[in-house]
């Protein structure tokens, strides 16, 4: 079995208060799928990009395992490009510049191959792309979708549709609170679930996550980190995590997801210790499993 993500590849120049990048492998389809591939050795990306796209990208997925069948490449065209400083406040971003470039544009479609890939994780692009996959996956054993700010306030309709066919909704405490209207986040959990998923995860940055089905309910907390080098694709890093546990036990029994969340966590707490992938480049399972025990323990009473 498989694991199936739809999002953005693109290239980051990303400023903190520890230095900068320029030209850095980015996007959530890039994250999500490198976390993944810790826990799972099949994983199929879509996304496009431009000509421009570095070829050492394409060999550093490759050399990952994540098949990039699905990676279309426009002749002529310029990779989607995000520019964003936190020096002001790591928790949130100032956008620099963004230029959609062939991103504008994606209108993802599935290989044949991939329609029917079990495990399917629709990054934060436009809700009506999200459902465009959805239309053409045949046999998803498990849906999980991401959203940000920018689709509740102008694609709430569709965004809506696309929860009404999803099993597990990820998004941040910003963003349930948007979505919803409640500021209190389990009174948001719940209202989401009147939308359609089975589970909502909301992920609460350096306070942990959370997670709310009609019947059960577990907080996970945040690895204690004294340092953090760059924010960026913290989110979809835990989702990789996430969904690529997930995918490696079969089940998405209680425990299954509880375990997954620690992992999730675990890997995003890895990934922003360092600029772009660089810390995940240089990442162990070892080292995983030694900071999951590390914060299992932590949260033993």
């Amino acid at each position: 079995m498989s694991i199936l993500v739809v999002g953005s590849v693109g290239l980051d120049d990303v400023r903190t208060h520890v230095g900068e990048v320029e030209n850095a492998l980015g996007g959530s389809a890039i994250y999500f799928s490198t976390a993944a591939s810790f826990f799972y050795d099949s994983i199929r990306l879509v996304a496009v990009v431009g000509d421009d796209f570095p070829q050492e990208h394409i060999d550093f997925l490759e050399a990952r395992g994540i098949g990039l069948e699905g990676l279309e490449k426009i002749e002529g065209g310029k990779t989607f490009r995000w520019g964003g400083d936190y020096t002001g406040d790591l928790n949130a971003a100032q956008t620099l510049f963004t230029d959609l470039n062939v991103y504008g544009d994606f209108d993802p479609k599935l290989p044949a191959t991939y329609k029917d890939t079990p495990y399917v994780f629709l990054a934060n692009i436009n809700p009506e792309l999200q459902l465009n996959v959805l239309r053409q996956a045949t046999a998803p054993k498990l849906i999980v979708c991401d959203t940000m700010n920018l689709w509740i306030n102008i694609s709430l309709d569709a965004l809506m549709q696309t929860l009404g066919e999803v099993d597990i909704l990820i998004l941040n405490d910003g963003e349930a609170r948007l979505l919803t209207g409640e500021e209190n986040l389990i009174r948001a959990g719940k209202q989401i679930l009147t939308y359609g998923p089975d589970r909502v995860v909301i992920k609460k940055g350096e306070h942990g996550a959370i997670t709310l089905t009609d019947s059960t309910f577990f907080a996970a907390p945040a690895y204690p980190l004294e340092s953090v080098s760059d924010p960026t694709g913290a989110g979809d890093s835990f989702a990789g995590g996430f969904l690529g546990y997930l995918a490696a036990v079969g089940e998405n029994s209680e425990r299954a997801i509880r375990n997954a969340i620690i992992y999730g966590t675990v890997i995003a707490s890895f990934n922003v210790e360092d600029f772009s992938l660089n810390r995940q480049r240089r990442l162990t399972r070892a080292e995983i499993e030694d900071r999951y025990h590390q914060l299992r323990e932590a949260a033993l009473f």
